[in-house]
């Protein structure tokens, strides 16, 4: 076994054995005893954890326990992630890491830890606005006790105030950062006036056009834009939602949700439990009775985030999906809660990208826990060359998925 591989094993994720609900709300095992033993994500104290995502000093949607905790119990590839949880000294959860070993997120044998991926590309780290340094420096050490060499945070918005926090705690220790990929996607700047937005977006030209694509779908029947929002009426719109995206490309790819039974049992639940805490919406547009784009929007602080859409493509000429991402524009921009809303997309998204032109910085990021540390090289080179292999083979499936879509 070489070096790597047996540090790897080292620093898997245990479970804290648990002796009953008031247990649950002591901090881990790994700060009583500084082992460096892990929670299970499962394990950490609900309550605390719904009280650190409403001080986190930065909105992530999908690290709300309610979205979090459904993945890790149901969604097939996603369960059973362990976590990293920073507590300050009166037992308060003042920063929340879900994580996985480096062999499960790359199937690499390095001596890393990183942030779990709870299904869309945002792993930013919930931390405690009133201590943001000192959350994340008490996660960088736990991550340092278990053996790890490196933290490794996914799709982590560089520029945001919990990357600074990361940044700042590194450098009381004479320690940087390290980019490993980067890029932009688009993001809604939700304080403006909408119609301003949308006309600065698209132009007088192209929004005439949406209108006479509108029009013309009115005539099928009265165009109706509706917001799902109370446990009552989220699970009727969801179940349209489902059937709306197995319903086209998606389903010939096989990635609709409602085609693996984990996955639709996920999202059932994760929307369910947020809509009883006023935290995601399903919103749909109809020509008359008939439902022609429907999409799952979550909501953190005053950020929303819009997760997936799903379209019949019998109305694919009126631009369906355009359609019900301009009526959700104008509901973010009227609604003073939401600053901004991410769209969690791809970058260069050929639909959401020429309407929403803010841009928001992602990046996976390495954070090395050691000064001089040759490991740190080791799992940065091994990472990079990994995605420079992985990189091309991606775009060629693509690229043979469109040509047969196009045949199809």
């Amino acid at each position: 076994m070489t070096d790597a591989a047996h540090l790897e094993r080292s620093i898997e994720i245990k479970t804290v054995p648990s002796g009953g609900k008031d247990d649950r709300a002591r901090p881990p095992l790994s700060r009583r005893t500084g082992r460096g033993i892990h929670s299970a994500l499962s394990s950490i104290n609900v309550g605390l954890w719904r009280d650190l995502t409403d001080r986190a000093v930065e909105p992530n949607g999908y690290y709300l326990p309610e979205w979090a905790l459904a993945v890790d119990a149901l969604s097939r590839n996603h369960m059973n992630n362990a976590a990293l949880a920073a507590y300050s000294d009166n037992s308060r959860l003042i920063g929340l890491m879900p994580a996985i070993p480096a062999w499960r997120a790359y199937k690499l044998p390095l001596p890393a830890l990183v942030s779990a991926d709870v299904w869309p590309p945002l792993g930013t780290i919930l931390l405690d606005r009133a201590a943001p340094v000192e959350a994340a420096s008490a996660l960088i050490r736990q991550a340092r006790a278990s053996g790890a060499h490196a933290l490794i945070l996914r799709d982590v918005a560089l520029d945001g105030p919990a990357m600074l926090a990361f940044t700042a705690a590194l450098e009381a220790e004479r320690l940087k950062p390290r980019i490993l990929q980067s890029h932009a996607r688009a993001l809604l700047d939700a304080t403006r006036d909408a119609d301003e937005l949308l006309r600065d977006a698209l132009g007088a030209k192209k929004l005439k056009e949406l209108r006479r694509q509108r029009n013309r779908l009115a005539e099928l029947g009265e165009v109706i834009y509706t917001i799902a929002s109370t446990p009552g009426d989220v699970m009727p719109a969801l179940d349209v939602f489902l059937k709306l995206e197995a319903s086209g490309w998606k389903a010939r790819r096989g990635t609709a949700l409602v085609q693996d039974d984990s996955h639709a049992a996920f999202i059932r639940r994760a929307v369910s439990d947020l809509a009883a805490r006023g935290q995601c919406e399903i919103i749909s547009l109809y020509a008359g009775e008939t439902p022609v784009a429907a999409g799952i929007v979550l909501r953190h602080l005053d950020r929303a985030f819009y997760f997936k859409l799903g379209v019949d493509e019998q109305f694919v000429k009126f631009s369906p999906g355009v359609q019900l991402t301009l009526e959700l524009t104008r509901q973010m921009c009227a609604d003073p809660a939401i600053n901004s809303v991410d769209s969690t997309a791809i970058p260069n998204h050929p639909m959401i990208d020429p309407i929403w032109r803010n841009r928001l910085s992602i990046g996976d990021v390495l954070i090395p826990l050691r000064r001089n540390d040759p490991f740190v090289t080791l799992i940065r080179t091994a990472i990079t060359a990994r995605r420079m292999v992985r990189g091309p083979a991606r775009r060629a499936i693509h690229l043979i998925r469109k040509i047969r879509e196009k045949r199809s």
